[in-house]
């Protein structure tokens, strides 16, 4: 399961006041043969999220091919749930279009965010984005009542499946509200209309553990499914789970087979990996230091 690190191969330039800094949260979309065009969200000055993409050869992964000049998502209007940033999350193609997921951003009162998740669409191949509402497609309600975000979605057949981040409780420490949020899913019938039911999938396992975050999931031949996902005590690293049906998971983290280097861009923390399957191999895009501010990393293995 040992991943083999390429090292760096994006780093966020500055692009007028929309990307200052940080290109969090990769994801990617097959652009067909060995060209893939890879997502991120960058951060304006009022750290306010916006979604851009670059676009690179897997046979030279270091050289961007293209690199966006505006956003293909920006933050909502006055009172949205995503007024203070998009991030992204999740593309995936749906016949003619691409659907991508992200997580809205809205500042709070008495703790400092809330999350929801919304659904963007592209007739241009991904090039640019609408989305389809001004609301949330999955928000707060009584099986999520604190915030969602980071979804990860498969479409099985008619029927869709989605993994995500769920705040199980807010709580003061320190004085400050720290955030505790856990893996769980939901089910639709068409991509948009989605049921949370509650369900938990990936919890925490020490007490030194509260977040628990950006689950990527791949589903196998043999029908099993694997998740990567990221969580923290002290840093962000990266775990992976098992299932045989997409809803009870094992943890397995020291299977996870890439951790933190010993100096370097991603020495303090490794996290929000996005993993896809090309030519025979696993590839994982990640981020490392900062959340995303010393830019996006790749790591191979072989299937």
């Amino acid at each position: 399961m040992a991943w083999v690190k390429q090292g760096l191969i994006f780093e966020p330039p500055r692009r007028s006041s929309w990307l200052v800094s940080h290109s969090a949260v990769p994801c990617a979309l097959s652009l067909g043969g060995n060209r893939y065009r890879i997502y991120f969200t960058g951060r304006d000055g009022s750290n306010r999220s916006h979604i851009g993409y670059f676009e690179v050869d897997l046979r030279n992964p270091g050289e961007a091919l293209a690199i966006t000049e505006q956003p293909v998502l920006a933050p909502g209007s006055l009172g949205s749930f995503d007024e203070h940033g998009a991030m992204t999350s999740w593309v995936l193609r749906q016949q003619s279009q691409v659907y991508m997921y992200y997580t809205g951003w809205a500042r709070g009162s008495s703790v400092p965010f809330v999350n929801s998740i919304g659904l963007a669409v592209s007739d241009d191949d991904g090039l640019s984005f609408h989305k389809i509402s001004e609301g949330p497609i999955l928000g707060r309600s009584m099986v999520d009542p604190y915030l969602v975000a980071n979804p990860c979605v498969l479409k099985e057949g008619d029927h869709w499946r989605m993994w995500y981040l769920s705040a199980a409780k807010w709580v003061l420490e320190s004085g400050e509200p720290k955030h505790y949020y856990h893996i769980r899913c939901a089910q639709s019938a068409d991509g948009i209309n989605w049921k949370g039911e509650g369900r938990i999938c990936i919890d925490f396992q020490s007490a030194d553990e509260y977040a628990i975050s950006r689950p990527c999931v791949i589903k196998e031949q043999s029908d099993s499914y694997r998740m990567w996902y990221s969580y923290r005590g002290e840093r962000y690293r990266i775990g992976y789970a098992e299932s045989s049906d997409g809803f009870d998971w094992e943890r397995l983290d020291n299977l996870a087979g890439i951790e933190a280097s010993d100096s370097g861009w991603d020495s303090e923390m490794i996290e929000y990996g996005f993993v896809f399957r090309h030519q025979g191999h696993y590839y994982m895009l990640y981020n490392g230091n900062d959340y995303g501010r010393s830019g996006i990393g790749l790591a191979i293995r072989k299937i």
